[in-house]
């Protein structure tokens, strides 16, 4: 039997994928994107070789457990920080998506950063969107070779460079590169530099929009964060339809126009390739260079700036704009609150962690007929960057004390210590199990380095 033929329309199940070479256009928004880049790039790139006392200032490092940020040292055990440091990125990404839709997308995420980049070593080899288009589709031959292999050549330095540079947040990264140019790097270094390097010069090079459209789960979510007065880029339809070329200076209504030209240059300088006439789509990122391009032609044909604008729904049907409403209120207040707390919280941390862990095997010792005794594991943290002396005192029973094998216990900088100690209680002043009370430690050379723990002592019933 010979298979029958599929019509047309079902032969394939997806469009093949047009590439897209964005319009470079000029304008307040794009002087916004490229002042982004800058800045974001710079602080990238640049952190690693920032010094804070001696030591490289943000440095994650895994193999001893510490997490150097400027004059802080996180440890494991303060996880916590982490986690409320990830509910603010959220709280904050709704909270303008809420006010403003996706300036996220369009001016700070990494995608939209790295590809602007890539997209500038491919307009200085291969020239602006018409010749990259021509190259397109011209056949091999040696300006094309020179043109296509300068362009990869600048991409795969590029990305080497920022696969060394991420590296370099974990590895301090003066020791890093010294390594790196004798060819002296470990398997681990070595993977994570090309593991990076190469998904750097694939997403911003290769993927692109693809990226933001079918991998980026944000694009997906976004509308439930809209609302009819969230301030998007809107396409002003009753000032701009019906469009139409024109010679310049003709007034449009005497045509029955209205001030669109059709001149597509809004389309050409999407780099998702969308028409934003065409209404709001999940695609757009929010970047405004179609605003950009449309006032250009604007200015060109002497008509006001604006047929393509930030707006929002309400605003372009004549109704009344809320700016502060429930939910931007909500998400505020949250924001402000977990950002003031953990502002608090940093100010009042003490760079010294104990855990008291109670003898199992002995519940209590009966030192004499007067005296009742537990023993008591205390480990001690120090998470500051010197060495530190350490005392430990009880308080809370009536004739409490502790002895420990050394008056002074002295624990080493980002180090770990373990004491035994023997607290003691007059039996007339206990009875019974869990009588609370608390162990104290504190620095000698710094007493403002002090924690506090409660802790149960047991006792025969009488």
């Amino acid at each position: 039997m010979t298979r029958p033929e599929m019509p047309a329309e079902d032969a394939g199940m997806y469009v093949a994928r047009e590439k897209i070479h964005p319009r470079e256009v000029k304008g307040r928004f794009q002087n916004l994107r490229n002042l982004a880049v800058i800045v974001l790039l710079g602080i990238f790139y640049g952190l690693p070789w920032v010094q804070w006392d001696g030591r490289q200032a943000v440095l994650f490092d895994l193999p001893v457990r510490q997490f150097h940020i400027f004059g802080l040292t996180f440890w494991p055990q303060d996880f916590l920080y982490l986690a409320l440091l990830l509910i603010i990125a959220a709280l904050t990404l709704f909270f303008f998506t809420a006010l403003a839709g996706r300036l996220w997308c369009g001016y700070a995420c990494p995608q939209t950063v790295w590809t602007e980049a890539f997209i500038w070593m491919e307009r200085w080899t291969e020239g602006n969107r018409q010749k990259r288009i021509k190259l397109d589709k011209s056949p091999w031959n040696r300006e094309k070779v020179v043109r296509r292999g300068s362009k990869h050549l600048l991409w795969v330095l590029f990305a080497l460079f920022t696969g060394v540079t991420f590296v370099g947040y974990f590895t301090p990264i003066t020791e890093l590169v010294g390594r790196a140019v004798s060819l002296d790097l470990g398997p681990w270094e070595t993977f994570w530099l090309l593991f990076y390097g190469f998904a750097t010069w694939g997403n911003a090079g290769f993927l692109r929009e693809q990226v933001c459209i079918y991998m980026c789960p944000y694009a997906r979510f976004q509308s439930a964060m809209f609302d009819r007065n969230t301030l998007i880029i809107s396409y002003d339809e009753k000032r701009g339809e019906p469009r139409g070329g024109r010679p310049r200076g003709v007034e449009p209504r005497k045509r029955g126009l209205g001030d669109c030209i059709d001149c597509n240059l809004c389309v050409q300088a999407c780099p998702t390739g969308i028409d934003i006439r065409e209404g709001l789509q999940y695609e757009c990122i929010a970047c405004a260079a179609c605003i950009d391009a449309c006032d250009s032609v604007m200015d060109k044909m002497n008509y006001p700036r604006g047929l393509i604008r930030y707006s929002t729904e309400n605003a372009m049907e004549g109704k009344k704009v809320r700016t502060l409403r429930p939910r931007v209120l909500v998400y505020g207040f949250l924001l402000l609150a977990l950002i003031t707390g953990v502002l608090v919280s940093l100010t009042q941390r003490t760079p010294l962690a104990v855990e008291v862990l109670a003898d199992r095997n002995v519940i209590y010792r009966e030192v004499d007929w007067e005296t009742i005794e537990n023993v008591y594991t205390v480990r001690i943290l120090n998470k500051d960057r010197v060495s530190h002396a350490y005392t430990l005192t009880v308080e809370g029973l009536p004739g409490i004390e502790v002895i420990t094998r050394s008056e002074q216990i002295r624990v080493g900088p980002g180090s770990t210590a373990s004491e035994v100690a023997r607290v003691r209680v007059p039996r007339d002043a206990v009875e019974g199990v869990g009588n609370p009370f608390r162990l104290i430690m504190q620095s000698v050379d710094d007493p403002s380095i002090r924690t506090v723990n409660n802790a149960r002592f047991n006792a025969p019933s009488e």
